[in-house]
Order: structure tokens, then C-alpha cells, then sequence
């Protein structure tokens, strides 16, 4: 019998399933971008998985004939992962009241396509952080190679219409 905390195929351990992720990042279809998380060395490291399917709505436009995933959203997926980290460790009435906003990218460099049946293994390690900002350093994988890097900035705010006592 398979064991059930590796990911079907591979050696990598299974730290959380979709169904935990959304446990922790308020993101949800169309606009999820991570699959699994594989890898955890909290506060400081994680490691996601995005399957890219020819089923994501982006390729219907970007573009026919030529899928190809737009690398904001291959620094999007990357942001989430960093997020999946950092909502981790925050208490459960922080999860509810509070958001991590991408607020900046520094170095972004993308060096190659990412295509429909390409899985994205998404490295992250934390820079800095400050209270409610911070950075993270991103790397984005297929098959090994790297295909996007980049440093990404965030903040943690309350919710639209939430406020601390």
C-alpha cells in the first residue's frame, strides 16, 4: 500500500493537501495556485506544488495555440506559498481578521515558459520580517530548471472591514 504523505509518483512528503491549504489562505478557484505543500521549515523555508493543467481559464487567451502561464501569476502562486508559511503561525483570531498583501517585487526574472502538464515546484525563504512587513526570496522549478525568481514584499493588514481593539 502507497503511503499516504507522499505525493503519487514522487519522493516528496505531503505536508499539506489543497483542502489544509485553504484551511489557511483565503484564496479559492479560480485564483488558488497551489496544490500541495511538500516541504516545511518553518518560520524560514516551504516548498508548494502547482500542477498547470490546460484546464486553467488564463490559457483560453494567453494564448491560443501557444498556452503559455502568465509569469504574474507564476509570482502569484509563489506569493501564496509565502503565505501559506506566514498565515501558519498566526493566531486563529489573526486568520480571520487579517490579510497578506504582495506589495512589491524586486529582480523578478522569468527564464523560460511554463506550459499546460509543466509542475511548478515553488521554493520560498523568508528574507526579513518586521511585524507586519517582511520579504521573501521566490524560485519557481520545473523538472529542476528554474523557469522565474524574484523577491517579494509583504504586508499583513487588517481585513476590509475588520479593525483591532
Amino acid at each position: 500500500m502507497a503511503d499516504p504523505t507522499t505525493v503519487s509518483g514522487t519522493e516528496n512528503p505531503v505536508v499539506y493537501t489543497v483542502t489544509e491549504i485553504m484551511k489557511y489562505l483565503p484564496h479559492r478557484y479560480p485564483f488558488l495556485l497551489v496544490d500541495r505543500i511538500v516541504e516545511m521549515d518553518p518560520p524560514q523555508r516551504i516548498v508548494g506544488l502547482k500542477n498547470v493543467t490546460i484546464n486553467e481559464e488564463f490559457f483560453q487567451g494567453h494564448f491560443p495555440g501557444a498556452p503559455v502561464m502568465p509569469g504574474v501569476l507564476i509570482l502569484e502562486a509563489m506569493a501564496q506559498v509565502a503565505g501559506v508559511l506566514l498565515y501558519r503561525d498566526m493566531s486563529d483570531e489573526d486568520k480571520c481578521t487579517k490579510l497578506i498583501y504582495f506589495t512589491g517585487i524586486e529582480n523578478a526574472k522569468f527564464r523560460r515558459p511554463v506550459v499546460p502538464g509543466d509542475q511548478l515546484r515553488l521554493e520560498i525563504e523568508l528574507v526579513y520580517r518586521r511585524n507586519h512587513f517582511g520579504k521573501v526570496s521566490a524560485r519557481a522549478l520545473v523538472e529542476g530548471k528554474l523557469v522565474a525568481e524574484a523577491l517579494e514584499l509583504f504586508a499583513i493588514a487588517d481585513r476590509p472591514g475588520q479593525s483591532t481593539p
